[in-house]
């Protein structure tokens, strides 16, 4: 009986997939295919197996190297902010911490999922308009965005921490602020550290496109080189953002693994 049950539940699952599958297949416009060329597609992979290796650096601070430096310099400061404001919006929206005012771990979730509905690229060009084109719009796009995203993944843990550790602590007379310091936070901190570490590697990512709306970082030249064809440099540029991401996946990582 289980599994004739079992086997109406993956039918419908796999029915509902397959006519989501089939509505996005024909709702996609495909008249581009028509303008495709091959021998334009040779010239772009032609173009971009020529790095121009002269843009990596050149001391004039709009190279390679240091438009780099300046996307991570860009991911970490939002990666920070983000880090250091989702704990508020935590303490606010974990459920276990307002067991007699269920209203406000609701309030909590919803402002966070409100920060976390909008990609960076949204936020971007918000703060483009607010504050003006520059690193420091790219900065906030990030932080903002990662208030929501690592404050929902701090309240799972959070909730889902075991709770014995904290009526032991109650049992030797702590109150809620004893056991939020000097047991919830120092249980969390290598899960939260890890998170964000996590997130600092997304981060880099992000604030390497954000420069095409005027967020600062490498952006802006990778779109600009794109734009005239330079595939020279779209190559460099490609190239250094891989190596930079694949550096710092495997630092993090091995900061992330002493953590646990």
């Amino acid at each position: 009986m289980m599994i004739k049950e079992m086997s109406k539940k993956t039918i419908l699952f796999l029915s509902v997939l397959g006519i989501l599958l089939i509505y996005s297949a024909i709702s996609i416009d495909y008249s581009g295919l028509s303008t495709f060329s091959l021998s334009m597609g040779l010239d772009v992979l032609k173009g971009l197996s020529h790095p121009d290796w002269s843009f990596v650096y050149d001391g004039s601070g709009e190279d390679l190297v240091s438009l780099l430096l300046l996307t991570i310099g860009i991911a970490f400061l939002g990666t920070t902010i983000g880090t250091i404001l989702a704990i508020p919006f935590t303490l606010l929206s974990a459920s276990n911490l307002w067991k007699n005012l269920g209203a406000v771990p609701v309030v909590g979730k919803f402002i966070l999922n409100i920060l976390r509905a909008f990609p960076e690229l949204v936020f971007a060009i918000i703060f483009v308009k607010v504050v003006g084109p520059g690193p420091f719009a790219g900065v906030m796009a990030i932080g903002v965005h990662h208030i929501g995203m690592l404050g929902k993944l701090y309240t799972e843990e959070l909730e889902a921490m075991d709770e014995k550790l904290i009526e032991e602590a109650e049992a030797v007379g702590a109150n809620f602020w004893q056991t939020l310091f000097f047991v919830r936070i120092p249980t969390l901190m290598p899960i939260y550290s890890s998170l964000s570490l996590n997130h600092f590697e997304i981060a880099v990512r992000s604030a390497a496109t954000l420069g095409l709306v005027g967020a600062g970082g490498i952006g802006a030249p990778l779109i600009f080189a794109i734009q005239t064809r330079s595939w020279g440099k779209v190559s460099i540029i490609l190239l250094g953002v891989i190596l930079t991401v694949f550096a710092l996946d495997l630092i993090t990582g091995i900061i992330r693994r002493k953590l646990r």
